[in-house]
Formats: C-alpha cells, structure tokens, sequence
C-alpha cells in the first residue's frame, strides 16, 4: 500500500473532480490580521538561464554549458500509455539531464515535460511546475487531467510538468510483466500467518528488485529524489526562471523540501499540500499512515453513525475470513485479504467516495462476492479492464528504496505486530509487515535515513496539512514546516477529510491562489475549516 504510492492517482481525482466538490466552506482564522507581503517575487523569465547561487554549488559540480543552455522543443503532445492526448493548448519537450550528478559531462537522460502557456501573457509571473506524488507519478499525464483546477493559477503563469527519471515517459523503471504483477497479487500474501507464507513475501520482494534490476539496472541507482530535485534546478534554469515556483502534493512535498535544502536561494513561491514527515524513518512512516489511515476509517465510521471500535473490528473480522477463504468476482478472479485491504484503503483517500466504500462492504459483508473491492484495489493497483498494470508501483519502489537506507528484517516486522494491531485491527499487521517487504534484498543502497529539508535562506514556504489525512497525516505537516526552518516554513491547516487540501475547501484554495499569484504569506498557523 505504501503511503505515498496512491497520493498521485489522488491528487488527479480529488484535485480535478472530487474536491472541486468543496468538503468544508469558509475560512476561519487564528489571527485575524494573517496576511503579510512577501519576501520577494516570484521567478521572472529571463532572456538567458541563469545560474544557481554560488551558495548551491558546492552540493552538484557545475553543470555543463551544452546541459544548461539548451532550448526546448516544443511540440504538440502525443497520447501517453493509456490515456489520451491533451488538447491543443498543451505542448511536450524533453529535457537532456545528468545521469549522474557527480560526473555532469557524462551519460544523460530525458525527462518529459508538459506546459500550458500563461493566458494573460502582459502579467505572466513565470513557471509553475507540479508534482502531483507517488513517487512514480507521471506528471506530463496528470497536469492536463487536473488542470481545470488551475485555472485562476494558469491565468498568470505557465503550468508545467514533468515525468521525473525512472518514470513513465523519462526512462521509467520497470520491474516486472502484467502477468507476473497478476501472479504476485494472486499467490503472495502481505499479511502471511505461517512460515511459508513468511518466506514466500520475502522471496516475492528480493524478486521484485531483481526484476527491477535485469531491466533497468543503469537508471536504477539514480533515481532517488535528491537527484530529482536537481533535475528540477535545470529545468527551472532551461525554462529561464530566475526562482522556482512549485506546487507539490504528497511525496511532491519530499521532492519540494529536498530542492529547498539543496537550492534554498532559488526557491520562489511554493506549497507543499498534504506534507510528508521529513523526520519519519522507514518505521516511522509506517507508523504514521497506520494512524492516518486508521482514524480517517474510524472518521467514516461515524458518519455511518457506526462506532469506530465496534466497526473497525467488524472490518478486521472481515478481513479474516476473505484471508481463508477469497471471495469470488463476477470476473472469475478472487478478492484476496491483500486486494481486500487495499480496496478498503481506496475510498479512504477522499471523503466523496465514502458511498463507495459503503457499497463495497456491504456486498462484501451480505452477499460475499468482491466485485466492488475489486473495483477499487484495481484502481489503486493501475490494473486496467484488460489486464495490464502502469508501473507507478515500479517507480515508486525504485525511487523509495534509493532514498531510505531503512532495510527491517522479518524479525523486526514481526516485532511491530503487537503495536500495529494496537494502532489499528485493520491496517497495521498489513503496514507492519510492509517494512520488511519493501526494500527487501533491493540492489542499490539507500542514500539517508530521512531526508534532509533544511532550507536556511529560502523564502517562505507554504505547508499544508489536512486534519483528516490518511495517507501523509496531519502531525507531518507541522514537522515539515519546522524542518524547513524558521521563517521558512509556514503551516496552513485544512480542518477536513481527505487527502490534500487545495480545491476542497475554499479558504485554502484562496489562501494558496493569493500566495501564488499575490505574494500574500498567511501567518503560521493559520487554520481554514
């Protein structure tokens, strides 16, 4: 499940349809008089790229001209793998990156970009780039889909965004085939009971990265987010922006912080809606969503006017018997315990698709088929009608597993049991025994225990956490801003449900717009809802 896996699927949904919706209206203040200007204004375009401040440069070599000079192709954007091509407002380039920062003269790769032009051209601002998360979200499929949620941000700057490497379109990792994603989904169970269970989810994992490395073995030990981050440096410098903007989601806030740790004196407006704890260990994390995760299921509950213990245990009890005996489908495959957590999880992501839910249970619960919780683990999963799987679950794993060096035995997964179960009846033994499952035997070295946010100097940076978060839960929203610094981080609180806050509530999607387009930093502390 892996908590930042759904956030990009998420921020399409609930940013472009679900949360358009509005959850909460209104804005309530904790101080009155919030607003004050900003330290600066955003990147202004340039007739040349500029360089990085002299104070970044001691943390990349210096980049080669023909990498930092180069102009941007663009052209009318084709169909991504299964989906459609966008409209004719939309253009594609590629960009010539660095395969390995430490020697920038070297092997390159290209990352794909998308852009829409600013619509008022006489006060465009600059670029803003997005990373809707993941890891492993293709950006250059997402920001068109999500775009009309934009569109008073697109008046004055151009949206751009990118497939960062070792996904999609910008030398992807793939690890394994449609059939054997199919095999593993069938045959592997992440919650395993018995020792041969044990030993076959570990030997799924080490397999997995396996895979990974046969097929994308010279890509693979560079695709962590620091490396990213400085991909987004060049780009910032290719596009002629003298400062980036940024609009990260989920990870998209990891990547966010990285690059004001590494760039603080080129970072312009930015917000980190639905922000990771930079402080979290691979443990730490996990411990974070069985919480999040648990409560936005004990919020659902309520509002079922069901109480959250009795409920939860109803739902583990559940869970139980799919793990002895699957349910069948209308489409001849079983819903496993593993599918069965997983389209639980689904619906959790956002409030107006707690019907869902519902539907999903009761089927499962009163008439012992799975067809819904099917329906919603396959969406998860990126399992289309035919069969065949994306590989945003390839990227992530790839990019999670070069970053964290958190590497938890069997043993050290079977230790949390007692305190997941604790934590919550549904969610933890599955998250426990995450831990040990997902890096297992990965064949590149993580870089750090958490990543390093930073950011001394940068301007102020807008953090946004959602009360009712499940996936990046609220406590890490404060954390990130504290880790940026102080008068870096800003943090807004979005009082709600759901998974990222801007379109759901309409005094933080106002706050952020007048932040981006005005300069207007809200006071720290700042609460909507």
């Amino acid at each position: 499940m892996r908590a930042h896996r759904r956030a990009q699927r998420a921020a399409v949904t609930t940013g472009a349809t679900l949360l358009a919706a509005g959850l909460l209206a209104g804005c309530g203040l904790s101080e009155p008089d919030a607003d004050v200007p900003a330290d600066g204004r955003p990147g202004h375009t340039s007739a040349a790229p500029t360089p990085a401040g002299p104070t970044d440069s001691p943390r990349t070599p210096e980049l080669p001209s023909e990498l930092t000079s180069q102009r941007l192709d663009w052209k009318r954007c084709t169909a991504p793998r299964g989906g459609n091509a966008p409209g004719s407002a939309w253009r594609c380039a590629r960009v010539d990156v660095p395969l390995d920062y430490a020697d920038p003269s070297g092997e390159t790769l290209s990352v794909a970009l998308i852009r829409k032009e600013a619509r008022d051209k006489g006060r465009r601002l600059g670029s803003l780039l997005f990373n809707f998360g993941g890891p492993g979200g293709s950006g250059v499929a997402t920001l068109p889909r999500a775009a009309r949620s934009y569109a008073k941000l697109n008046t004055r700057y151009d949206l751009v965004s990118f497939d960062p490497r070792g996904v999609a379109a910008s030398s992807g990792v793939r690890c394994r085939t449609d059939k054997e994603q199919e095999q593993a989904h069938r045959n592997v169970d992440l919650t395993p009971d018995t020792a041969a269970e044990e030993a076959a989810f570990i030997e799924d994992a080490a397999e997995f990265g396996a895979g990974c490395e046969r097929r994308s073995g010279t890509v693979l030990p560079h695709v962590g987010t620091g490396n990213a981050a400085r991909d987004l440096d060049l780009i910032r410098r290719v596009l002629g922006d003298e400062k980036l903007s940024y609009f990260g989601f989920s990870y998209g806030t990891e990547l966010g912080g990285t690059y004001a740790h590494l760039f603080p004196h080129t970072v312009g407006r930015t917000v980190l809606d639905a922000a990771v704890d930079p402080t979290a260990d691979g443990i730490g994390h996990a411990r974070n969503q069985t919480v999040g995760f648990q409560r936005a299921l004990e919020n659902y509950l309520k509002d079922r006017g069901q109480r959250p213990k009795e409920g939860s245990e109803r739902i583990a009890r559940l869970l139980a018997r799919i793990d002895r005996s699957p349910l069948p489908t209308d489409s001849g495959r079983e819903l496993s315990e593993s599918l069965a957590i997983t389209g639980i999880v689904t619906p959790l992501y956002s409030e107006s698709s707690w019907p869902d839910l519902t539907a999903a249970l009761d089927e499962a619960e009163n008439n012992g088929t799975g067809n819904g919780l099917l329906r919603l683990a396959d969406s998860y999963n990126g399992r289309d009608e035919q069969g065949r799987y994306d590989t945003q679950s390839h990227s992530q794993r790839a990019i999670s597993c070069a970053d964290s060096t958190s590497r938890p035995t069997v043993d050290e997964a079977r230790a949390l049991l007692p305190e997941f179960r604790e934590l919550s009846p549904v969610f933890g033994p599955f998250l426990a025994w995450d831990t040990a499952g997902w890096c297992a035997e990965w064949p590149v070295e993580g870089e750090h225990e958490t990543p390093e946010t930073s950011a001394p100097g940068a301007g102020p940076v807008l953090v946004v956490g959602t009360t009712g978060d499940p996936a990046t839960p609220y406590e890490g929203a404060r954390r990130m801003a504290d880790e940026l610094g102080e008068g870096v981080g800003v943090l807004l609180t979005n009082k709600g449900e759901g998974h990222g806050a801007y379109g759901s509530n309409d005094c933080v999607t106002s706050t952020i717009d007048d932040y981006f387009l005005d300069g207007k930093v809200p006071a720290d502390g700042r609460t909507c809802g």
